[in-house]
C-alpha cells in the first residue's frame, strides 16, 4: 500500500478489511455478563440522537479487547462489583458526526447535561473531542462499574466535558474517588491503561490496530 494514500482512501481499505477479516466481535458474544449501556445508539448522550454508525444498541472490540475486558470483569464479579459499558468500538463516521455538531455553535441541546461550565467552541482544543479516536482502532472502551444493577458514585456522569471528569481531580469525593481507583485497578490488572482526563475511558496495552481507524457500522 503507498505510504501517503489520503485519510479517506485509508478509512475505505480498513472498512473493507474489517468486513474480510473480521477483526470485532460483539462483547456480548465474549461475556455476556458485563452490562451494556451503549450511549451513541440512542439519544441519551451529549448530542441528543443517535450516533451515525451505531446501527444497533451493542457493544463492540477486537477479539483481545473483549477477552481482556472479561478478565477484568471476572475482578470486578469477585469483589462484588459489574462492569457497565457505555461504548466500545465507534465507526470513523460517527467521530466525523461528533465533528459536524461541533461545528454547529447553535447546536447546544444538552449543554446543561453534559458539558455546562465549557463553551462549545473549546470541546475541541480542550481534548474532550478529537476529529480522530482511539476508539476507531477497537481496543477502547468507556465503563464504570456496578453495585446490585446501580452504578457506582464517580462524581461526574459518563462524558461529562469538565475538569471534574479527570480521573484524578482532588475535587471529587472520597467515596467517589475511591470507586474510581477500584475501577481503574481493574482495568490495569486486566491490561487496559486509563486516559487521564476521563475516568471512564480505557485503552488496552497491547492493541493489535493501533495505526488502523475503522469505518465498519455497527450491526
Amino acid at each position: 500500500m503507498p505510504r501517503f494514500l489520503p485519510f479517506a482512501i485509508v478509512l475505505l481499505l480498513a472498512g473493507c478489511m474489517t468486513t474480510q477479516n473480521a477483526p470485532l466481535v460483539r462483547l456480548s458474544d465474549v461475556d455476556e455478563t458485563i452490562e451494556q449501556d451503549p450511549r451513541y445508539a440512542g439519544s441519551d448522550n451529549f448530542m441528543g440522537r443517535s450516533i451515525r454508525g451505531y446501527e444497533t444498541a451493542e457493544v463492540m472490540l477486537t477479539s483481545q479487547a473483549a477477552e481482556a475486558l472479561s478478565r477484568a470483569q471476572s475482578s470486578a464479579q469477585a469483589q462484588g462489583y459489574s462492569l457497565l459499558v457505555f461504548d466500545g468500538y465507534r465507526p470513523q463516521r460517527a467521530v466525523d458526526h461528533f465533528v459536524d455538531w461541533g461545528a454547529d455553535l447553535t447546536d447546544t441541546l444538552n449543554k446543561a447535561t453534559y458539558y455546562p461550565n465549557v463553551p462549545k467552541a473549546e470541546l475541541f482544543e480542550r481534548g474532550y473531542i478529537a476529529e480522530r479516536s482511539g476508539h476507531s482502532r477497537g481496543s477502547t472502551v468507556d465503563l464504570t462499574l456496578t453495585r446490585d444493577g446501580l452504578p457506582l458514585d464517580m462524581g461526574t456522569p459518563f462524558d461529562y466535558f469538565d475538569e471534574l471528569s479527570h480521573t484524578e481531580n482532588p475535587d471529587i469525593a472520597p467515596e467517589a474517588m475511591a470507586n474510581r481507583m477500584l475501577l481503574r485497578d481493574i482495568m490495569t490488572e486486566a491490561g487496559f491503561r486509563n486516559y487521564v482526563n476521563e475516568w471512564w475511558h480505557y485503552t488496552l496495552n497491547d492493541e493489535p490496530y493501533p495505526d488502523t481507524y475503522f469505518d465498519l457500522p455497527i450491526k
